[in-house]
């Protein structure tokens, strides 16, 4: 067994710091472990007190009869240090510190824990600040949660893992009374040794384990995270996370408009797209989604039969469905057949969806035969079964009969309760049927489930031949600059020529033909338009007057007076794109979106992480992002508008993916706003460009 292992499933616990007194913090570990059943060694450490429980107190770790496997550091932050340092001169495999009073404090503290590490050598430590784990598979709990006061917990196959100890607790005593099984619940908190991708690596793993619930306040790891999220994904493990943080006061402001779009909370979004995992949006979809995810039914599409005996409660969960994208069709003629034939009378309503068998409540066999013929019905792809209150007179009887019917398929049944009925609940959930007690949680449920049949992991890109990039200089580029780096990596830009004068300005627009762009060549300001500095469809014959005017206009507005200037070909008829780069603590991300000055109104944007391996971003990831866009139908057709090149447009996402893979740090920002979309077999253009380079090593 690793260190991780001995931690979870450890045969011997030595408590430093144990407490007589049950009551309190320092005595809860020892009174846990023997209320809920460990069945391995407890050996209290406490020099003044002889026994605890019945336990043999010994008075320091140097006379422990035995190496243990973990220690539950109890003692505060300033001598937590020198219990870890005698646990790891033992042998220990690993410390869990519950202190507070570490880098969350300032400072001083930071100090503290950079002496917490240095003691531990090479021992593993969970915390510190952190509230222990609970492995409920082996009855082991080294934790001083409160809520284990509770008797008993339901075991299941829910890992959790947060970066908070009193969500940990939260958690543990808001599944229990639901029926919602769990496995393992760690609490890695500081996180200054193991952290959150230890313990979704392990949970990978764990057989008792089939779905991975996390609470997340920062991934400080991220291309450990992503490995450990890829290697659950790959054993058929679907994770699930909620993030906190996800309010930001307001973007950073950049040079660029990716840096205004791109938030701290869309790159969570790209990390946890591109690796698999289940955003829950709110904490109650933390449990909703991992207790539908573990009956491990599947879900193969979003039609959905709703079968209910009250249509008030039907109509609710229909109306929730309809609003995140599920269908719920009438039944097939085939299966309105096999269900008129159940029940009789003018009281039924069996030719549409929700379909409402009043009597099923009260009449077991009635409820089987209805369940039956709708997961047998080639119309749906799972089922929801709203329980009325006629249901609650025989709450036993009625999950029997669901039960009963489950081995019979695969596809998802999930259960509404619409009265309040906890216990009704908690026993549909125990019987493999998760129940909810919110029509919009039966939806949450089903969308994770949906996310999860769907999701595939990315093909790595294949290598590309390095590109010469030798001679860049450093700072913000020029427009001109800008876009002759990115054209060396492939990306087709529009013709410009840079001139100087009125007379060279029209020499250029005669060279190009037709109605050009003329625009401030600068590296000091970046939004020309702000500042007068763009003019469009001019004719050779008005450019150089417009030219004169225009550096009269910028100087005017800005001190500044530009010296050269970009006649550009006019590209019309296309569709605007922005395409950028973003570097942030989790990685560097490529975004695209709807271009053009309205993009940060919009913000109509999809985005993908870079992988780790320095490569760039495959043609099969360009294109989901394309499609992701809100404006994806502008590109494909809307309303007999010609259809974009979108091959061209994925052809310049990867290429400029591939340019911000190979600058690495180097690239501080790059952009191309707009980058102009032409119809089918012509091509993008890019029509304005932003770089700022660092210096080359």
């Amino acid at each position: 067994m690793n260190a991780i292992s001995r931690l979870v499933q450890p045969r011997s616990v030595a408590v430093i710091g144990a407490s007589a007194d049950g009551r309190k913090t320092a005595g809860r570990p020892v009174a846990y472990l023997r209320k809920h059943g460990f069945s391995g060694d407890i050996y209290p450490v406490n020099p003044r007190v002889d026994d605890i429980d019945g336990l043999r107190c010994y008075p320091d770790i140097a006379s422990l009869p035995a190496v243990p496997d973990v220690g539950i550091v109890l003692l505060g932050a300033e001598r937590a240090d020198l219990a870890v340092r005698e646990l790891a001169e033992r042998g220990v495999a690993a410390a869990i510190v519950l202190a507070s009073g570490y880098s969350e404090t300032g400072e001083e503290g930071a100090r503290r824990q950079a002496r917490l590490v240095e003691a531990a050598g090479g021992m593993r430590i969970l915390g510190p600040n952190t509230i222990g784990l609970v492995n409920l598979t082996d009855n082991i709990v080294l934790s001083a949660s409160g809520a284990l006061e509770m008797d008993r917990f339901p075991v299941g196959s829910i890992g959790v893992v947060s970066q908070s100890g009193g969500i940990l607790g939260a958690l543990l005593s808001r599944a229990a009374p639901r029926g919602i099984g769990l496995s393992k619940l760690i609490s890695t908190s500081n996180e200054v040794d193991l952290d959150l991708a230890d313990f979704v690596d392990y949970l990978a793993d764990d057989d008792a384990t089939k779905v991975i619930a996390l609470y997340i306040e920062a991934v400080r790891n991220p291309e450990k995270f992503r490995a450990a999220a890829l290697k659950a994904a790959r054993a058929g493990k679907p994770v699930v996370a909620f993030k906190i943080g996800r309010s930001e006061a307001g973007a950073k402001a950049a040079v660029s408009h990716t840096g205004a779009l791109a938030g701290a909370d869309r790159m969570y979004d790209a990390l946890f797209r591109q690796v698999g995992v289940i955003r829950a949006q709110t904490f109650g979809d933390l449990l909703d989604i991992p207790a539908a995810l573990a009956t491990g039914r599947v879900l193969r599409g979003n039609r959905v039969a709703i079968l209910t005996s009250t249509g008030g409660a039907g109509t609710l969960v229909s109306d929730s469905l309809g609003v995140s994208g599920f269908d719920t069709p009438a039944p097939d003629p085939d299966t309105a057949a096999r269900l008129r034939a159940l029940q009789t009378g003018d009281h039924a309503a069996l030719d549409r969806n929700p379909i409402d068998v009043t009597l099923a409540g009260l009449q077991p066999d009635l409820l089987r035969g209805a369940i039956r013929a709708l997961l047998a019905s080639p119309s749906y792809d799972a089922l929801t079964i709203i329980v009325g209150s006629s249901s609650l007179a025989m709450p036993e009887l009625m999950a029997g009969a669901i039960q009963d019917c489950l081995p019979e398929s695969d596809k998802p049944v999930i259960a509404f309760v619409s009265p309040h009925a906890p216990s009704v609940a908690a026993l549909l959930t125990q019987r493999g049927v998760p129940a909810f007690a919110a029509a919009e949680s039966c939806t949450v449920a089903l969308a994770g489930m949906l996310h999860h049949a769907r999701w595939t992991a990315p093909e790595p890109s294949a290598p590309a031949a390095p590109v010469d990039v030798a001679g860049l200089p450093a700072g913000a580029l020029d427009e001109a600059q800008a876009k002759q780096l990115f054209a060396r990596f492939g990306v087709p830009c529009a013709g410009e020529t840079v001139v100087a004068s009125p007379a060279e300005a029209e020499q250029a627009a005669r060279a190009l033909g037709g109605r050009v762009v003329l625009k401030i060549l600068s590296n000091e300001i970046t939004h020309k338009s702000d500042v007068g500095g763009v003019a469009v469809g001019l004719a050779p014959e008005q450019i150089g007057a417009r030219l004169a005017a225009m550096k009269d206009e910028v100087q005017a507005r800005t001190g500044i007076a530009p010296r050269r200037f970009l006649v550009q070909e006019m590209v019309a008829g296309g569709t605007e794109v922005i395409v950028g780069m973003h570097r942030d603590p989790l990685g560097t991300a490529i975004l695209v979106g709807m271009g053009g000055i309205a993009a940060e109104l919009f913000k109509d944007t999809a985005m993908r992480l870079l992988p780790g391996d320095g490569g760039g971003l495959g043609r099969e990831q360009a294109l989901e992002m394309v499609r992701e866009l809100k404006s994806w139908p502008l590109l494909d057709g809307f309303r007999g508008r010609p259809k974009g090149d979108v091959e061209a447009l994925v052809s310049a996402i990867v290429a400029f993916s591939r340019m911000t893979a190979q600058l690495g740090d180097r690239l501080i920002e790059a952009e191309i706003n707009p980058l102009f979309v032409l119809p089918a077999g012509q091509g993008v253009r890019a029509a304005d460009g932003v770089a700022v380079l660092g210096a080359a090593a």
